[in-house]
């Protein structure tokens, strides 16, 4: 096998090697049968063992209490943007929003597609070219909401919640596409979190959600089957066959993250990605422009920073690409340079890009 390179894209994004070395172990004969998990019947008993542990690790690592239901959907965090309002806004239900960046406003705006008149924006940072999140001040939620929607990750801008809206008694329903995982948190607060799994949590084609029972005993008995969520907690997540391969992955990649120490490791890790990479970027401020305003607003996933000229931007990318470093090309709309430090990426990873960084602010500077 060729060197791997050091892999900074912002989805579908690297995944820890342990995980796939074990998929690439059991790919043609998984648990004895002679067969790729993708061979195999869902519902076969060697299957079911997989996806019930992915279920189980779910909720072990993130300490799920009982009253929430785990789901295993497709159709990306883009069909979970109508999919939720359909499934709760009815009856004369409203939802409240947080538009932080371009998924959220997608979000919003599928949300008022699905019925116009219950999504309601109360906080938008658009004006400020999303550079910064709304304060808590700015936060005003309506009484009557059924649920307050929020990306807690943008993957594009660099922000990211570090303490999430406090919204009360309103459950909070939050998009975590790109940093579910990254740390613990309580799941108390909310009712509804859906994540897209190819950032943090394996291959695209598979969405982690967690759905408080409450909340989806007041879905919409009307929709057709496949979008009801009582459709799929009913069966486990196996009414229709689902992303084996995906969740095959995922199972793997969270028993990797059990083994390794829980979610209190790879927060520790994350942590110190980021003051690696923001560190280097501080002491360069002439050099790397970050794109974010507010210091206690800056994603430890994904950071966004320019250079002097555009023709400088290409210049890195194209020399971290000879040194090993793939994806750090900034978002289209944005330009500029991205790095995306998922959970896979390793400190060691990092500093050997800090290093690459200070040589060259050096050469360049």
């Amino acid at each position: 096998m060729s060197k791997r390179v050091i892999n900074f894209y912002a989805g579908p994004a690297g995944l820890p090697l342990p995980p796939l070395e074990r998929a690439r172990d059991e790919m043609l004969d998984f648990a004895g049968t002679g067969m790729s998990v993708m061979e195999i019947s869902h519902r076969s008993k060697e299957y079911e063992a997989v996806h019930n542990e992915a279920i189980g690790l779910v909720k072990e690592l993130l300490k799920v209490p009982d009253n929430y239901k785990i789901l295993l959907l497709q159709g990306g965090g883009n069909l979970q943007f109508c999919m939720l309002p359909m499934n709760l806004l009815w009856g004369g239900r409203k939802a409240d929003y947080i538009v932080t960046g371009s998924w959220a406003k997608k979000a919003f705006k599928e949300a008022q597609i699905v019925n116009k008149d219950a999504a309601r924006c109360i906080a938008s940072t658009e004006a400020d070219g999303f550079r910064r999140l709304p304060f808590a001040n700015e936060i005003v939620v309506n009484p009557d909401s059924t649920y307050v929607h929020f990306t807690s990750n943008n993957t594009i801008y660099g922000t990211q919640f570090r303490e999430f809206p406090d919204t009360g008694d309103i459950p909070l329903a939050c998009d975590m596409s790109s940093d579910f995982m990254w740390r613990p948190f309580d799941v108390k607060p909310f009712g509804f979190i859906y994540a897209g799994a190819q950032k943090n949590l394996g291959p695209s084609g598979l969405v982690v959600a967690i759905i408080r029972d409450d909340l989806l005993a007041s879905c919409n008995p009307s929709l057709p089957t496949m979008l009801k969520y009582g459709t799929h907690s009913d069966n486990n997540s196996l009414f229709n066959t689902p992303p084996t391969w995906s969740i095959y992955v995922l199972r793997n990649i969270l028993a990797y993250n059990r083994e390794i120490g829980g979610l209190d490791a790879i927060e520790a890790t994350n942590l110190c990605k980021g003051e690696m990479l923001y560190g280097c970027i501080d002491r360069h401020a002439g050099f790397y422009k970050g794109y974010v305003s507010e210091p206690l607003h800056r994603s430890v996933m994904n950071v966004d920073f320019h250079l002097p000229s555009s023709d400088l931007d290409d210049r890195f990318v194209k020399e971290a690409k000879s040194a090993g470093m793939v994806g750090l090309k900034g978002y289209r709309d944005l330009g500029g340079i991205r790095v995306s430090m998922y959970n896979a990426v390793t400190v060691d990873q990092v500093t050997v890009l800090t290093e690459f960084m200070e040589e060259f602010a050096r050469k360049n500077g």
